[in-house]
């Protein structure tokens, strides 16, 4: 009988034991290059001993993961067909959106965890999540149950989880305080509420909160929940900031307006009770060897920040027994260096990571506390500290909350250290200490004076030192648009306008700040950009931080009449890049917020308003054929400077209604409120323009009708008399069709 063919011994095996391992790497490989339907692997985002700290945690996560499955291939072609669809909302009505909502969730019913979990199919679910109404977010809780500590650490889940979060904030409040009545249905069908949901996902969270804290994604969502349960706005840029990277992707619906929250929202009483038994878990599990390694931690920082400062803010008072994150992490006395809290703040300082965590110290820790903090660490090398690229945040946050005498201390400090500070582009700690200064009423005349020196004593090289501008000509050759031959012309395109570096960015700020500041700093800003050609002032219209600068300095104040005249005047006069520097502003999505700026000073400087209207008139149909040409058309209301110049005239001279036009510009649908405020200076409907020739109609040939109106008879007047006495009853008519509405200043007051 023929043997089977074997081969043994020690080398064979591990030959063996090789092609394992390599067919096996291989197979790891191209799971990373696809990487469409599988789990997300845990990415390691520290190294060191923070991978050994922290092993534990993210071992026991990595081992616990499901796979949920993958969808099929006709699964996923109709899902992404839906997603386009959804991103596009090319739908005839509400309704038949709402149609197809119904159908794809009627689709997916069983399938939510495995579209939520896939590469090609979670931005799905984002929209749905986006466009769902109030049952439909509650069934998707209901279909997460039992799966929310793997989904918040999923790559593309966690996402999903945020949506359903964000979206669902405001369901809490609207059910707390009565605006959405929750149907008592009995049996399996019975609805729960928003709270008892969120509520519930929070349970399942509860034993993984240190683990989720440094995870990659979960920290994310982590925040995201923390923020909602809190009752913070979930729409201002300090609370973006924490939620959310900037690289993240912003999942849209074209044409849907859906606006997140900017006041703080009511929550209900276990929300607070959950966020203090958070903070006390995570104080409990807290020592000094995982607070310094949070502390500097990508992911866990950020969450780490809002821990503490949720309970800095909480209105609970605790005892004094009670261990609070700023007890954990803070321990002892101050003052000494060689105690754990020194070395942990000294740590922090010069941390890329750790100094964002003492940034939120300075800002919220009571008075006493940071009087300690300032005195032991920051009074005595505050200068050579402002001068570190890291620390500079910090002082920054230190110096917003010191008090005169301190504040006077430190300007004294700082101020040998202008000139290298400006060298360095630290123009952020020379800001606000000119704004605190002005605040604190404490002399600003020194400070303005080592500013001055720093940039130079020329005003016509200070704004553009300043603004980090060093190659003008580079600069107006990449801001202006290509010349139009025709007035039909509209295949030309602008180049490319250069992004901003961060220091020019700085530098506007600080111009910003000085001209909101009289007297010394003002007077500094102004006299440069008076010194400059109206070329280079064409160029810093249409070039984004500098364009700020002249918005800020365009603005009616009530002692730069007499500079808003000069500039204005600088403005609008042609230059060898800007033959018509009306149109130029027009057509740039840069410049057209200077012409609002413009708008503003219309009642106090009419004149220039009134040039600037006969340019715009001169180039209507360039305007019209210009996204941005036509927002400037409607904000400078030039069918109105068309059909009745007079009341344009009456109209802009009313400071209440020029008011009202850049905010009509920056939103596309008014409120209407605004509009009925508004009526007799917006643009006439064809059903309005219909009525008023009916009503011009009916008085041609009713003259006796008309003649009325007045007191003597039309025979034996002249043809003048005989045309004010019509154009007085067609106005009077008009006032009637309006529903006698007051124009200017008295409509808006009405």
């Amino acid at each position: 009988m023929p043997r089977e063919n074997k081969n043994r011994g020690r080398r064979e095996e591990k030959k063996l034991k090789r092609k394992a391992e390599a067919i096996e790497s291989v197979q790891n490989k191209r799971q990373k290059a696809e990487f469409t339907e599988q789990p997300s692997a845990d990415i390691p985002t520290a190294a060191g001993d923070e991978n050994a700290f922290m092993e534990g945690f993210e071992a026991t996560t990595a081992v616990e993961r499901p796979f949920y499955g993958i969808l099929e291939d006709e699964e996923q072609e109709y899902f992404r067909r839906a997603d386009e669809l959804l991103e596009l909302n090319d739908f005839p009505s509400n309704e038949e959106r709402s149609y197809f909502l119904a159908n794809v969730f009627k689709e997916a019913d069983g399938k939510e965890l495995k579209i939520a979990c896939s590469q090609s199919c979670s931005r799905l679910m984002e929209r749905l999540i986006l466009l769902s109404t109030v049952e439909q977010k509650k069934n998707l809780f209901v279909k997460f149950r039992d799966n929310f500590a793997h989904l918040v650490q999923h790559r593309f889940a966690s996402h999903c989880c945020e949506m359903l979060f964000i979206k669902s904030a405001e369901i809490v409040t609207q059910e707390l305080t009565g605006d959405i009545k929750m149907e008592a249905e009995e049996g399996e069908h019975r609805t729960e509420s928003m709270e008892m949901l969120f509520l519930l996902a929070l349970d399942e969270l509860e034993g993984n909160m240190m683990a989720l804290m440094t995870d990659r994604f979960a920290s994310h969502t982590l925040r995201v929940l923390l923020v909602v349960l809190s009752g913070r706005p979930l729409e201002r840029s300090s609370t973006k900031s924490l939620l959310q990277s900037k690289r993240k992707e912003k999942v849209s619906v074209t044409n849907y307006e859906d606006e997140l929250s900017l006041q703080k929202r009511a929550v209900p009483e276990s929300f607070s009770s959950a966020i203090d038994k958070i903070t006390s878990d995570t104080i409990a599990t807290m020592d000094q060897s995982f607070i310094k390694i949070l502390a500097t931690h990508e992911s866990g920082n950020p969450t780490l920040q809002l821990l503490l400062e949720l309970d800095l803010a909480s209105k609970t008072k605790k005892e004094e027994s009670q261990k609070s994150i700023l007890s954990t992490l803070l321990p002892d006395d101050i003052s000494d260096e060689k105690s754990e809290s020194s070395i942990l703040i000294n740590g922090l300082i010069y941390d890329a990571v750790g100094s964002r965590l003492l940034e939120t110290i300075c800002t919220f820790v009571p008075g006493k506390t940071f009087k300690q903090i300032y005195r032991a660490h920051f009074k005595d090398r505050i200068a050579g500290l402002a001068r570190n690229e890291v620390a500079s945040y910090v002082v920054a946050k230190v110096i917003a909350r010191l008090s005169k005498e301190d504040l006077e201390e430190a300007v004294d400090a700082i101020l040998p250290q202008v000139t290298g500070l400006i060298e360095r582009n630290r123009t952020a700690i020379i800001k606000i200490l000119i704004e605190r200064c002005h605040a604190r009423n404490a002399p600003i005349t020194p400070l303005t004076g080592a500013i001055a020196t720093a940039f130079g004593s020329d005003p016509e090289k200070l704004i553009l030192k300043m603004s980090c501008i060093t190659d003008l000509p580079a600069l107006t050759a990449t801001v202006f648009p290509p010349l139009l031959v025709a007035e039909d012309d509209t295949t030309a395109q602008s180049p490319q306008i250069p992004r901003p570096a961060p220091a020019q960015l700085h530098g506007s700020l600080l111009a910003q700040a000085m001209l909101a500041i009289p007297e010394v700093p003002c007077k500094l800003i102004q006299n440069s950009l008076l010194a400059q050609s109206p070329g280079t002032i064409h160029t810093l219209a249409l070039f984004t931080p500098t364009s700020h600068i002249l918005q800020a300095a365009i603005l009616p104040t009530p002692n730069n009449l007499a500079f808003r005249r000069k500039l204005t005047a600088i403005l609008l006069t042609p230059s060898a890049a800007a033959s018509e520097p009306t149109l130029a502003l027009a057509n740039s999505n840069i410049g057209t917020h200077v012409l609002d700026s413009l708008l503003l000073s219309a009642p106090t400087l009419f004149m220039f308003a009134e040039r600037i209207g006969a340019k715009l008139l001169i180039h209507e149909t360039t305007l019209r054929n210009s996204f941005t040409g036509r927002i400037v058309w409607r904000n400078w209301r030039m069918d109105l400077y068309k059909r009745r110049p007079s009341e344009w005239v009456s109209t802009l001279k009313t400071p209440a209604a020029t008011t009202l036009a850049p905010t009509t510009a920056s939103t596309p649908a008014a409120s209407t409120e605004s509009a009925k405020a508004e009526f007799s200076t917006a643009p006439i409907s064809a059903a309005e323009v219909r009525k008023m020739k009916m009503a011009k109609k009916r008085l041609n040939s009713q003259p006796q009708s008309a003649s009325k109106l007045t007191p003597q008879s039309g025979e034996g007047k002249s043809a003048i008399q005989l045309a004010r006495e019509r154009f007085a009853a067609k106005k009077a008519m008009k006032d009637r069709m309006k529903g006698s509405k007051g124009t200017g200043a008295n409509g808006i007051a009405a």
